[in-house]
């Protein structure tokens, strides 16, 4: 079946499907469960108007458990089970076992290292791009410009910048940016940045800050429009400079939007995989949690220290994900 063809049919089943889910199981609540007639119609009323809501949250639970409750029970069930004895209960041995590996606590130090400047740059940059682009005539272009990396796949990403990091022999002409420039300044011969240990993770983590740094910039600066204007003018007559304007009075009044953006930004990072598995497959040191679990589940075909590090990783989201869901309701109200 042509693959057009095939996602837009399953548009079409699956919209179809919710449309005919809500008006059948309407029909069925107010003209066979609960029909409004009769002596007891205003109470059939009422107990069809407590019924219905749960109705339209029917699917999204359902789908929430079975996409989401229950994959985290079974890879918590299969964390402390061993594959090699034919899933008998091992209780934590798993966990012991991976916390003896000096892969594992490679991959720690490098997430750790994502999560200390990624975020901050990311955010940094996007505040500092919704500031500028809001003072200029074209501000609207450049952060579309800016933006435009969001709607690349990580993946899409990491093969563009696999190519700036691209290193051909010295007798070759370089095609990577890097090189290229590294070259004309007087390097002596081309360097294959991405096997230079603890270097290597930061070149890495440029390609996801220059996609974050779109979303970023774009939360910040509504953010930035939402600051009355009356607060900066009585600024600007107290005689403080475009300094103290941003950092006192800018600052301060859009902390909250920013740590919602950095939590946000701190999650995706946790969840790094794409980037690290498509320009170096964990190797030279640069492995991170992500790529730890996917080589012991799909590569040593070791179920339960791969279960044991996917725990390990929701464990770190968790605490940022209720943190951030808190500050944006916080921020809402």
């Amino acid at each position: 079946m042509n693959p057009a063809f095939q996602g837009l049919l399953t548009i079409i089943i699956g919209v179809g499907g919710c449309v005919g889910y809500f008006y059948f199981s309407n029909q069925i609540l107010d003209k066979v469960l609960f029909p409004p007639r009769g002596k007891n119609a205003g109470r059939n009323i009422n107990r069809a108007n407590a019924i219905r809501p749960w109705l339209f949250m029917g699917p999204a639970i359902l789908a929430l458990g079975l996409y989401l409750a229950y994959p985290v029970v079974e890879t918590l069930r299969l964390s402390l089970t061993d594959r090699d004895q034919g899933g008998a209960f091992v209780g934590g041995a798993n966990y012991a076992q991976m916390f003896q590996d000096d892969k594992f606590w490679e991959a720690v130090r490098n997430n750790f290292l994502w999560l200390l400047i990624v975020p901050a740059a990311s955010t940094a940059f996007g505040l500092l791009a919704a500031q500028l682009t809001d003072r200029i005539r074209w501000g609207n272009i450049a952060k579309s410009l800016i933006f435009m990396p969001m709607a690349i796949s990580f993946v899409g990403a990491a093969v563009i910048f696999k190519l700036i990091y691209d290193a051909r022999p010295e007798d070759v002409q370089q095609i990577g940016i890097l090189n290229a420039v590294y070259l004309q300044l007087g390097g002596e011969s081309p360097v294959t940045w991405l096997t230079v240990p603890f270097w290597n993770n930061l070149f890495l983590m440029v390609v996801l800050i220059w996609i974050q740094t779109g979303f970023a910039m774009v939360i910040l600066s509504a953010a930035l429009r939402g600051i009355p204007e009356e607060t900066v003018e009585a600024a600007i007559v107290d005689g403080a400079n475009p300094f103290q304007i941003f950092f006192k009075i800018k600052m301060p009044q859009i902390s909250g939007t920013i740590v919602v953006v950095w939590t946000t930004i701190t999650i995706v990072v946790l969840k790094v995989f794409d980037i690290v598995f498509a320009m170096t497959n964990g190797q030279w040191e640069t492995q991170v949690l992500a790529n730890y679990m996917y080589d012991k589940m799909f590569r040593a075909n070791d179920w339960g220290v791969g279960s044991a590090s996917a725990m390990i990783i929701m464990l770190m989201v968790t605490p940022i994900l209720v943190w951030n869901v808190y500050n944006a309701r916080k921020e809402m109200r």
